[in-house]
């Protein structure tokens, strides 16, 4: 079994949290995590790849282990998320990496891809969404009400996402056998979300999210042009992020490999070790 490290670096003048495991020589693989959770996510992943990978984990500001400022001290968009993304990476003298991106950890995946396409060797897209396909309607319809008006009904309506019962969907729903999943995780995340203040920053994201669709195109165009190895592995029963958007990678990226697997959102909590089989095959073949 790899040695993980869990170490705390200062980036901007905030403290972030990462893991870190595997040889220094070897590949980076950089995972970055979503909703409501942090590296926590990648838990067992880390040391499961480990050996051909040297892996980083960071926690996003406003999560897990992460420095967790005030909405008054910290701009809370994806465009800060991926600026602190981007220190860390450079604070680690990384250069060149192929990044596992899902649900919120895509969106900083695209800014760093356009800031500096050259360093992005691979995408590994796990329930992260590139493309208008695959947004499930129904849950969607709240965050774009609040972010083209943050009104009081709308963020009245938006809040039961920030409560139990929808973070432990978030992991439960669209899996076969839900003994499978480890109830530590949603608790996890519960206890961090409960933290003063941590309802603002959501809110503050889920009002940003809009903004990554703009993006969309500049990534279909950078995805064509730079004919980047594409595995985009997905939970088909996921509710938030349908399978529509696993295949509409084949797009702008027709060698990509697209993998419905039979789970849901979380999908490493129930299909890990299909997951890093299916990640291990992949990179065999470039």
């Amino acid at each position: 079994m790899a040695t993980v490290h869990h170490r705390v670096t200062t980036v901007n003048g905030l403290s972030m949290f990462y893991r870190e495991a595997g040889p220094v020589g070897a590949p980076v693989l950089l995972l970055l995590h979503g909703y409501p959770t942090s590296s926590h996510m990648f838990r067992h992943l880390i040391p499961a790849l480990a050996d051909e990978y040297h892996v980083i984990a960071p926690d996003h500001i406003g999560f897990g282990r992460s420095s967790a400022p005030s909405v008054d001290e910290f701009d809370y968009t994806f465009d800060s998320l991926a600026d602190m993304t981007a220190g860390l990476l450079a604070g680690l003298g990384v250069t060149k990496y192929t990044v596992y991106t899902q649900d919120y950890g895509a969106p900083i995946t695209w800014r760093l891809a356009l800031a500096n396409p050259g360093s992005i060797e691979g995408v590994i897209s796990q329930n992260g969404n590139a493309y208008e396909e695959g947004f499930v309607p129904d849950f969607w319809a709240p965050i774009w009400a609040y972010g083209a008006d943050p009104s009081p009904a709308n963020e009245l309506a938006l809040r039961p996402a920030l409560e139990r019962q929808a973070v432990e969907w978030q992991y439960k729903h669209g899996v076969p056998d839900v003994t499978t999943i480890d109830p530590d995780a949603w608790e996890h995340d519960l206890a961090l979300l409960d933290r003063a203040g941590m309802d603002r920053v959501q809110l503050a994201l889920f009002g940003d999210y809009h903004t990554n669709r703009t993006l969309y195109p500049a990534i279909h165009q950078w995805l064509r042009e730079s004919q980047i190895p594409v595995l985009a592995v997905w939970g088909r029963h996921d509710e938030i992020f349908g399978p529509d958007g696993a295949k509409a990678f084949l797009k702008d990226a027709p060698h990509a490999q697209v993998q419905l697997l039979d789970g849901g959102h979380f999908l490493l909590e129930s299909n890990l070790d299909e997951v890093a089989r299916l990640i291990r095959d992949w990179r065999a073949g470039f």
